[in-house]
C-alpha cells in the first residue's frame, strides 16, 4: 500500500517490529542520592564507544578522599588517576577543577603530595589493582588499562590522557558541589538525561556481538584445517550462516544481546492507530516485578515526547510507553555545526578551565 507507514520488518511471514529501548544517556556525569549507603551521594557516568559501555562511579567516603571505581579497577583516589594521566602538578589541578571553597580539595591533594610524577602515580594504581610483575611489565599494563577502559569516548590514545584528566577535574568540581548541597542532584528521570535505542543502534549491536562470534569461528576453523596439513577452503573457514542464522533467529524470537527479551515484537493490525501505537513503542529496561515508583510516573519533560494516557495497567504501567504521535526524534548532530552556530549567538571559546 503507498499509504503504509513502514518501519517494520518480515520475518517468516509475519510483520516484526524492533520496540525502541529507553536507557540513560551514555557519557554524560549524573549525580544522585546513593543507594549503597557507603556515600551520600554518587556520581555515575557510562562511557560508551562502539560495543564497550562501561561505568565509573566517583564517591566520597568517611575518610573524606575521593575515589574512582571502573571495571577492574575499584576505588582508587581520583586525584591519583588525574596524576597517572599527566596532570601531575597540583596547581594545574586546583586550577582545572575551579572551586570557590576549595578545602575538600586541599585534603585530596595533601593526602597524596609525595607522588609527584606521572611514573608514581600509575605504580601506585598498579599496586593497589593487584599487577605484581616487574616494574616495566607493571607500568604498561596499568596504562593500557587507563587507555582502554578509562573514559573511553574521549579516546584510546596516549594524547587522550591530558583530555581525561581534565574531564575527571570537571566531575570532582560538580561532585564537590552537589555533595556541599551548592546545586541540586540530577533527575534520572528528566527526559534530558535520557536516549531512546532505535533500531539502526539495536541491529548495530546484534551484527557487532554476531561479527564477533563468526571471526572467532574463523580463526578455529583455520587453524584445525593448516594444523592437519591441508590447503584451506573459503567456504570451509568462512560460514556466512552462522551470522545469517544468528541474526535472523534474533530478530524472529525478540532475544537479544545482552539478555534482553521482546525487542522484536509482532505488528498488531487491528486498525490504522493500532499500527502507529505498536511503531511508536518505548520500552524502559528496568524490571516489571520491582516497585521503582519514580520511574513509573509521568514526568513533565515527557509532555510532547511520550503519551500520558498510553501505557499498560498492571506491573508493566509506565515502564511500557508510546512516544506522541507526533514525536520527531533528532539524530547525531554534528558538534561544528552545533559550536558554529553558538559562537554566531555570542559564545567566547577561551582555553584553560569551564567556569
Amino acid at each position: 500500500m503507498p499509504d503504509d507507514p513502514g518501519g517494520y520488518f518480515i520475518i517468516n511471514g509475519t510483520e516484526k517490529v524492533l520496540v525502541k529501548i529507553e536507557d540513560l544517556a551514555a557519557n554524560k556525569f549524573i549525580v544522585t542520592d546513593s543507594t549503597s549507603g557507603v556515600t551520600k551521594y554518587e556520581g555515575k557516568i557510562f562511557s560508551e564507544r562502539g560495543s564497550y559501555k562501561i561505568p565509573h562511579l566517583i564517591e566520597k567516603l568517611k575518610d573524606g578522599m575521593i575515589y574512582l571505581s571502573f571495571t577492574r579497577v575499584k576505588r582508587i583516589p581520583i586525584i591519583v588517576i588525574i596524576k597517572a594521566l599527566g596532570l601531575v602538578k597540583d596547581e594545574e589541578i586546583m586550577r582545572y577543577v575551579d572551586l570557590h571553597e576549595s578545602s575538600e580539595l586541599f585534603i585530596n591533594l595533601y593526602e597524596f603530595v609525595d607522588i609527584k610524577t606521572e611514573d608514581d602515580a600509575v605504580d601506585y594504581i598498579a599496586k593497589k589493582i593487584g599487577i605484581m610483575q616487574t616494574k616495566e611489565i607493571r607500568m604498561e599494563r596499568t596504562r593500557e588499562i587507563l587507555d582502554k577502559y578509562l573514559l573511553p569516548h574521549i579516546g584510546l590514545e596516549k594524547k587522550d590522557r591530558i583530555a581525561k584528566a581534565q574531564n575527571l577535574c570537571k566531575f570532582m568540581k560538580k561532585y564537590v558541589l552537589v555533595y556541599n548541597d551548592v546545586l541540586p542532584v540530577d533527575d534520572r528521570d528528566h527526559y534530558m538525561n535520557k536516549r531512546l535505542k532505535m533500531s539502526g543502534d539495536l541491529l548495530g549491536d546484534l551484527v557487532r556481538a554476531n561479527l564477533k562470534i563468526l571471526i572467532g569461528d574463523m580463526l578455529y576453523n583455520f587453524q584445525r584445517i593448516v594444523k592437519r596439513g591441508k590447503f584451506p577452503n573459503l567456504k570451509v573457514i568462512i560460514r556466512d550462516k552462522l551470522l545469517t542464522q544468528r541474526i535472523y533467529s534474533s530478530m524472529a524470537t525478540g532475544s537479544w544481546v545482552g539478555g534482553r527479551k521482546g525487542i522484536s515484537q509482532r505488528m498488531e493490525r487491528l486498525n490504522f492507530l493500532n499500527v502507529q501505537s505498536t511503531l511508536q513503542r518505548v520500552v524502559s529496561p528496568l524490571s516489571a516485578s520491582q516497585e521503582n515508583f519514580e520511574a513509573r510516573t509521568l514526568h513533565a519533560t515527557q509532555l510532547g515526547r511520550l503519551c500520558p494516557a498510553e501505557t499498560p495497567e498492571g506491573t508493566n504501567i509506565g515502564l511500557r510507553k508510546n512516544l506522541a504521535l507526533l514525536t520527531s526524534i533528532t539524530h547525531e548532530i554534528d558538534e561544528t555545526e552545533l559550536l558554529k552556530n553558538l559562537k554566531a549567538l555570542g559564545l567566547e571559546v577561551r582555553e584553560g578551565p569551564m567556569r
